[in-house]
């Protein structure tokens, strides 16, 4: 089972908004800015998070064979899914979410991830004209990405329905974390003033945008886990459970935070689903 712990501050990356309507017009360096789904069954993904969440998808094609789905919500971009590559699965690589921080300079990233202890999964490389990108992973095993925007900003619309709201990462060694996060993005990692689990925030300048829970589960190798808001975490719980989902953790409530589970959809990708105690 994931053991997931929330605190104070949860909300997600704002970026920068039209006043008018909940969408993202850039994202600031640091920020989580795009979740992407790598599955073993892209069609029936598409079935289960459109069902799920509400998203409509926008297929893009990725060469003869295979293609890119976008995930959108009120017509802004919200995630997407792509068909793990045979390479891939021969390495063990299992059905997962990616997420993806904001950077300045993919490249400088990479780097730096090379000379705080960290691996570079994938080198800088272009994806077409939208953006620069490096698959990376922290020195306790668990891969993120990093995403220097051009065309494409990432994701387009937040605080709704189906947007990512959060992210945790679970590692057995949080204060090597730590110092590799607060290294490589600047962010600042603190511990609550009137929490004594050890729960870390994680704050890219003034924002709350993600959290070190302090117990790891052994069983599971480290990860990011991504949030979604959803208006009932029990119904949709309950909804993603008949659709083939498997529950990881049931839903429970945090005292003034809100209610969140942990799930796994039919093919195998954890994610979270939450209620901020205030909606």
């Amino acid at each position: 089972m994931v053991i997931i712990q929330l605190r104070e501050g949860v909300g997600g990356s704002r970026g920068v908004y039209n006043p008018v309507m909940p969408v993202i017009d850039r994202h600031p360096s640091g920020s989580f800015c795009w979740i992407e789904l790598a599955t073993t069954d892209q069609n029936a993904a598409k079935s289960f998070y459109s069902s799920l969440f509400g998203w409509t998808v926008n297929d893009v094609p990725m060469g003869p064979n295979d293609s890119y789905s976008m995930f959108q919500l009120q017509g802004r971009d919200a995630g997407a899914a792509y068909t793990l590559r045979p390479d891939q699965r021969s390495q063990g690589v299992p059905p997962h979410w990616l997420v993806y921080v904001a950077v300045e300079n993919a490249d400088d990233a990479a780097n730096r991830v090379s000379q705080l202890g960290g691996k570079v999964l994938a080198p800088a490389f272009d994806v077409f004209d939208v953006g620069r990108m490096s698959v990376l992973q922290d020195p306790t095993g668990a891969v993120f990405a990093v995403w220097q925007a051009k065309k494409h900003r990432g994701t387009g619309i937040t605080g709704e329905n189906g947007t990512l709201c959060w992210a945790d990462l679970n590692t057995p060694d949080p204060a090597r974390a730590k110092q590799f996060y607060e290294g490589l993005f600047g962010w600042k990692l603190v511990t609550g003033e009137k929490d004594p689990s050890g729960y870390l925030h994680i704050m890219n300048g003034e924002e709350f945008i993600g959290g070190i829970p302090p117990a790891h589960n052994g069983h599971m190798p480290p990860h990011w886990l991504a949030y979604f808001i959803v208006s009932e975490v029990d119904a949709t719980a309950d909804k993603a459970k008949q659709m083939g989902a498997k529950v990881h953790l049931p839903p429970t409530t945090m005292e003034n935070v809100g209610r969140f589970a942990v799930l796994a959809d039919p093919q195998g990708a954890a994610f979270a689903i939450f209620k901020e105690a205030r909606r």
